[in-house]
């Protein structure tokens, strides 16, 4: 494993682990950080001089280096840049200690986060650098732009940029409907499922943070720190054109005796945030799975106790639950909040068969929408003859076998596609069963995107009839639903039998 740069001021690092370098065509976008290390970091003792950290970094090709004791918290990030601009604009002195002009408390975010939360974290705030860390807080590596896939593609810079400069929700709005005209020409261009949900849901998540920043200007928010989350299709990285809302807060008070005070004052602020993000479009959820819910704007013990709850006593209610805010991701405020939560879940449903079990029952009572003769079969009733449901009899089984063997194996990411890629190996799952799996989720994906571009109410804009397929589409369809079939049975062997 390589460790970080040999050099006289280098201390010994934490090492690094070594990944295969991402293919941007391949899950670029909800894949953990730590698969994009392609070299260690140069790191940097607090007390070197200028004139060594600018030789080292030379020396290393780097532009940016992190300042730390060996491989612990990293104290901050010098680049090239700034030790440049410090000796001829500032006066510095190439004795000078490489401390006094680093950029301190540099952004960091832990390994297992996804590339989409570092490419949405940089372009928001506009950042050169990002460091990783370890879950127990040590320097793993250092991201710039160059290492992360980009979103920037279709025309997204100009959108971004617009985003950036929004004040008022009504001009949000028109902004946010940009973002779906532009993605609705490039799917129609041919950009790919994966890639287009990774665009759309950057440039989503660009907005709703957006609003949360907007409407917060208006209101005295209580001093605790609290996160905006995300679950469901939003959590996932999966919702393009059509969808609600599903979002929650979470908050740590100072004292647990103050947690129904701090609700309180947190409410209105979030109702208001509900408010505006259907103004622009993302629709309120009919469930009313929204952060302006007394039940969803919850304390870190509070949250902890709910998904305790729903392990430990898997009722139908709690399985359903377990659908829509097993798939969390944070959007806006202390993700650490939400990545503490993250680190308490991981272990949390192994110790739990009963409640995995019950989630496998409950998956395979969605079959996929193909008969014992291969032949499709509808569901669509007298309102919607000869259709299917792409939604529940499509997509379902695979999001919910990902969900599924994600939570047994501790995989971090809440992505359908990143789920199956990652538990693959530690399932002993042969990479083309998983490849083959993913590319019918695809198929039915685009499938689903094609029919809520033709209109319609939310029934209806999930259902595909068949005829009026062409006959290849018909075949790559009925391979898709067997493969999801093939899911389904190993589900079937690994949990009930």
């Amino acid at each position: 494993m390589p460790r970080a740069r040999d050099s006289s001021l280098a201390g010994q690092p934490h090492p690094v682990s070594v990944y295969p370098a991402l293919d941007a065509a391949v899950g670029a976008g909800e894949a953990p950080l730590r698969h994009l290390v392609r070299r260690e970091p140069l790191i940097v003792r607090p007390d070197a001089t200028l004139r060594d950290s600018l030789f080292a970094l030379n020396q290393a090709g780097l532009q940016a280096g992190v300042v730390a004791e060996s491989s612990e918290a990293p104290l901050g990030i010098v680049t090239l840049h700034d030790m440049i601009e410090a000796i001829t604009l500032k006066q510095a002195q190439l004795t000078d200690p490489t401390f006094a002009y680093m950029t301190a408390a540099p952004a960091t975010l832990p390994i297992d986060a996804s590339v989409h939360r570092a490419r949405v974290t940089m372009t928001r705030g506009r950042l050169d650098h990002l460091v990783l860390l370890e879950t127990d807080g040590r320097l793993y590596n250092l991201l710039s732009p160059g290492d992360l896939p980009g979103f920037r593609e279709g025309g997204a810079a100009e959108l971004v940029e617009t985003i950036n400069l929004v004040d008022n929700v009504d001009s949000m709005a028109r902004a946010a409907r940009a973002v779906r005209e532009r993605g609705l020409e490039l799917f129609t261009n041919g950009m790919g499922v994966e890639a287009l949900c990774q665009w759309m849901s950057g440039l989503n998540d660009l907005i709703s943070i957006r609003v949360i920043e907007l409407v917060a200007d208006e209101y005295d928010l209580p001093p605790v720190s609290w996160c905006w989350m995300l679950f469901g299709s939003e959590g996932r990285v999966e919702r393009v054109f059509a969808g609600d809302q599903d979002n929650g807060l979470i908050f740590l008070p100072d004292n647990e005796s103050d947690t129904q005070q701090i609700r309180s004052e947190l409410l209105p602020f979030a109702q208001a945030v509900n408010r505006a993000l259907d103004q622009c479009g993302f629709m309120s959820c009919p469930g009313n799975i929204m952060a302006g819910n007394p039940a969803w704007c919850l304390s870190v013990a509070e949250w902890r106790a709910r998904f305790g709850s729903w392990m430990t006593t898997p009722e139908p209610e709690a399985l359903l639950n377990a659908t829509i805010f097993f798939d969390f991701r944070p959007l806006y405020g202390q993700d650490e909040l939400v990545d503490s939560l993250h680190r308490w879940l991981l272990p949390q449903p192994e110790q739990n068969p009963r409640f995995l079990r019950a989630m496998t029952e409950q998956a395979l009572g969605c079959t996929p929408a193909l008969g014992w003769f291969g032949n499709f079969s509808y569901d669509g009733g007298r309102r919607y003859p000869h259709t299917i449901d792409l939604k529940s009899y499509g997509s379902r089984p695979f999001v919910d076998a990902a969900r599924i063997w994600g939570l047994r194996h501790g995989v971090w990411t809440t992505n359908t596609v990143e789920r199956l890629r990652e538990a693959g190996p530690l399932m002993n799952r042969q990479a083309s069963d998983t490849a083959a799996a993913v590319e019918a989720f695809d198929v039915v994906q685009r499938l689903r995107l094609q029919r809520q571009l033709g209109g319609g109410d939310y029934d209806e804009i999930n259902r595909v009839n068949p005829s009026h397929l062409t006959a290849p589409q018909r075949t790559m369809l009925k391979e898709a639903f067997h493969q999801a079939k093939l899911l389904q049975l190993r589900l079937r062997q690994e949990f009930l039998q």
